[in-house]
């Protein structure tokens, strides 16, 4: 019996009847031979883990563009965050902790530089529209690999392109538990990466959600944690009480922090700056490097530089824009 086989046993034997077993897979969209050690949800974190895209995401921005310190968030430390916490609940509700991390590695890979301003640019501009999670799912399938994709199992590709507020709800529990793991993370690091900016202070919160649910960083997430663990039997719901202050908290953060004018000033630079980059490109779809090219050939031009551009860091970007329309300055030759 390989170390595979007793595993996906040890699953059958501890685990939730309403948990995703890993020889139970829906499989890949190509076969290929089974690992004698990890499971297929434990290759697939794994996969994801050592990909091109997981790595561009340390200079990836989460809200704050381009902050000077080093302790802001990053699309990196943001999924590393929805890592953990998802893990968390999982383990609790004895579902597949190795499927929830493969998940919740994968989810933002399609995201583009700067954040939801540089979504919200590309989402404008492009006549097919743009969406993260579905870039995501594309990154995982298609770019990866040098066009081969990470080949993942239907089970982690489903709950990355579901992840998303706006997306249909993933097929499995441990997808669902990555959903509310992201919308438990990006709202309390955003916080306090707001507070440390000094948009808002920790004595602004509303006091409903402080009073139901703490008023630390880490008192917020134990009770959003704990409600969702309490309240998810066959399904994963969080209680009434909990989600009603978490969207009272999620109505602040909009109002006093996401619509700020010194986080929206920027987010409104940085979108210029993706649509920008877009329409150079559109203009001169010979200047895309060689592989992008292909895409052009294959899927069009629309597809390819979508693809080029959310795949960029911020600093990427930003170079390549000072690199394309900002002048130099002109020195005489000796």
């Amino acid at each position: 019996m390989t170390i595979r086989k007793r595993s996906e046993d040890w699953e059958h034997q501890t685990l939730s009847t309403y948990a995703s077993f890993s020889d139970q897979s829906r499989g890949r969209d190509r076969e290929e031979p089974e690992c004698d050690i990890r499971t297929a949800y434990q290759r697939d974190r794994d996969r994801i883990l050592h990909c091109n895209s997981f790595r561009r995401l340390m200079h990836k921005t989460q809200v704050f563009i381009c902050p000077e310190g080093d302790h802001y968030r990053t699309r990196l430390t943001h999924t590393l965050e929805v890592s953990q916490i998802a893990r968390t609940i999982a383990r609790a509700l004895r579902l597949n902790e190795d499927l929830t991390e493969a998940i919740a590695m994968g989810h933002d890979l399609g995201h583009t530089p700067f954040g939801h301003a540089g979504e919200k640019g590309l989402d404008e501009i492009s006549p097919n529209g743009y969406k993260h999670f579905m870039q995501s799912v594309r990154v995982v399938e298609h770019l990866e690999h040098g066009g081969a994709g990470l080949n993942l199992t239907f089970e982690v590709r489903n709950g990355i392109q579901c992840h998303s507020h706006g997306s249909e709800e993933a097929v499995t529990q441990e997808g669902r538990i990555v959903r509310f793991a992201d919308k438990t993370a990006y709202m309390n690091h955003d916080i306090e990466d707001a507070i440390r900016a000094q948009i808002i202070t920790e004595e602004e919160l509303p006091f409903n959600v402080k009073c139901t649910l703490g008023r630390s960083k880490s008192e917020r997430i134990s009770s959003l944690v704990d409600s969702i663990v309490r309240n998810s039997a066959g399904d994963i719901i969080m209680g009434a009480q909990e989600l009603a202050a978490y969207k009272e908290l999620r109505e602040f953060m909009f109002a006093q922090v996401y619509k700020s004018p010194i986080v929206r000033d920027e987010e409104d630079k940085a979108a210029e700056l993706v649509k920008r980059l877009y329409e150079y490109f559109a203009r001169y779809a010979d200047k895309l490097p060689t592989e992008y090219k292909l895409i052009v050939e294959r899927e069009g031009a629309d597809r390819a530089i979508c693809d080029y551009i959310s795949g960029m860091s911020d600093r990427f970007a930003i170079g390549l824009y000072e690199e394309l329309f900002i002048p130099r300055s002109w020195t005489k030759q000796q």
